[in-house]
């Protein structure tokens, strides 16, 4: 190869790099002429770099022709380092709903046997404020695990269901109808369930593929959450992954009209 030519590829090699790190540490998505315009590149130039990554699946293109992570970033970023980016990503959110709310906020992901709650933001109330992260709670028992279960996340558990209290739904198909209410109105909740005298309400986290890879909770004492309220909480939790998702929303879930 002559040197003109290695030169060449080089070139091409760091200004693919250029844009490819431009677009990751963006927090908005990038448009080709923003793109252009930054790197100081004809707009055929960077076209042509931005498809081969995009060919490679290291890029991809929202509905509106915004250059976004492509899967293969996104999947190495999921195997890898899931739960701690989603952590960083969902932080706001929980931080949001908590300051609004004076509620506990929980941001909970798929475990084994048990729902795994990986993260907690209190609010201003002395009471209700347990720390939950690392818990053990079952997932017919808690509004984060009726989701999970409702979505496919995790498949309905085996064996006998655990039984908190009495209001806790631990027979087959109560837990069954119980799933088909939940994907029909787009939440879940739990009225002295998993512990008598507490409430919750979550909302599912949608990943790029629009398939379900968490949840995200508010919770409280009963009396400070009545029945009337969780349906706007559950708006507020939505509107607020939305918010923090802004190229991934049209596969974020969406309270149905129930």
């Amino acid at each position: 190869m002559a040197s003109s030519e290695l030169s060449h590829g080089t070139q091409a090699v760091d200004r693919a790099f250029s844009l490819l790190l431009n677009i990751l540490e963006e927090k908005s998505p990038l448009y080709l002429s923003d793109l252009a315009k930054r790197h100081e590149l004809p707009k055929s130039t960077t076209s042509r770099l931005l498809a081969a990554m995009e060919r490679q699946g290291v890029l991809q293109r929202d509905r509106s022709g915004a250059f976004l992570p492509g899967q293969v970033l996104n999947s190495f970023a999921r195997a890898h380092n899931h739960e701690s980016i989603l952590i960083a990503q969902m932080r706001p959110v929980l931080q949001k709903i908590a300051d609004e709310t004076g509620e506990t906020a929980n941001l909970a992901v798929a475990g084994n046997g048990y729902i795994n709650l990986i993260d907690q933001v209190d609010g201003h109330y002395l009471l209700g404020a347990t720390n939950w992260v690392g818990k053990k709670v079952a997932y017919n028992a808690s509004a984060l695990g009726k989701i999970l279960l409702a979505h496919s996340v995790v498949p309905l558990p085996t064996g006998r269901l655990e039984k908190y209290t009495p209001s806790t739904i631990a027979t087959r198909a109560k837990l069954d109808a119980e799933l088909e209410k939940v994907r029909a109105q787009g939440f879940a909740t739990i009225i002295d369930e998993l512990e008598e005298g507490l409430t919750a309400v979550a909302a599912p986290l949608f990943g790029a593929n629009g398939r379900a890879i968490g949840a995200i909770s508010l919770s409280g004492p009963t009396p400070r959450m009545p029945a009337k309220s969780l349906e706007p909480m559950a708006q507020l939790i939505l509107s607020e992954i939305k918010r923090n998702q802004p190229h991934t929303q049209q596969n974020i879930g969406k309270v149905g009209a129930a």
